[in-house]
């Protein structure tokens, strides 16, 4: 089976591969933020959250539902800068899947990865980690809103975390980006070989 991948080529696809998994779980995952609220763990993504106050009527009494899930609509999402970050994010990881996933499919098509089309490739992938950045980096802006506020002890502002820490996926998704926009957009130049000229 021919590759129209290089050596350099080969380790670019795998590592693009990884690092768009990184991002995408960790995106996905809602351990972006801890805290805890009424003596049970609490945690929050982008846009999901892991256990919440719900009303339980047979008891009169506010109780905490630790199970995981998406808020009920876009608008439920806490704050607007979490609502830009799980676009933007989204995005990101979007192009860095779709980059991925050509990256992999050189393995079996001869004629998919040039010198120009790794180039191309390599810039999508540092558009893409470049999204996934900017939408980290916003994320903190979102910790003064009042579902954060009550799980951090109503201690937490915007950059200010209060009694909550920062979580496993957050740091995932930062790193699957760091390292696609450092790594993988610079060996993607390497990634294709040369094109034979064909003389029509």
């Amino acid at each position: 089976m021919a590759s129209s991948l290089t050596s350099a080529g080969v380790v670019w696809a795998l590592l693009s591969f990884l690092c768009a998994a990184a991002s995408c779980v960790g995106f996905f995952m809602p351990y972006w933020l801890l805290g805890s609220q009424m003596g049970k763990p609490v945690s929050f993504g982008t846009f999901r959250r892991c256990s919440y106050p719900v009303r339980d009527e047979a008891r009169q009494a506010t109780v905490m539902l630790e199970q995981c899930g998406r808020y009920a609509s876009f608008q439920g999402i806490p704050s607007l800068e979490w609502r830009i970050c799980t676009v933007i994010i989204g995005l990101g990881c979007g192009l860095l899947l779709l980059v991925a996933l050509t990256a992999l499919m050189g393995f079996c098509l001869s004629d998919l990865i040039s010198r120009t089309i790794g180039r191309v490739a390599g810039g999508i992938q540092f558009f893409g980690a470049l999204m996934i950045g900017s939408g980290c980096a916003l994320y903190p802006l979102g910790w003064d809103s009042d579902e954060v506020r009550q799980t951090c002890s109503n201690r937490s502002n915007q950059f200010e975390l209060g009694s909550c820490e920062i979580g496993w996926a957050f740091y995932c998704t930062g790193a699957g980006a760091s390292a696609a926009m450092m790594l993988c957009t610079w060996m993607a130049c390497f990634a294709g070989k040369r094109q034979k000229q064909y003389p029509y």
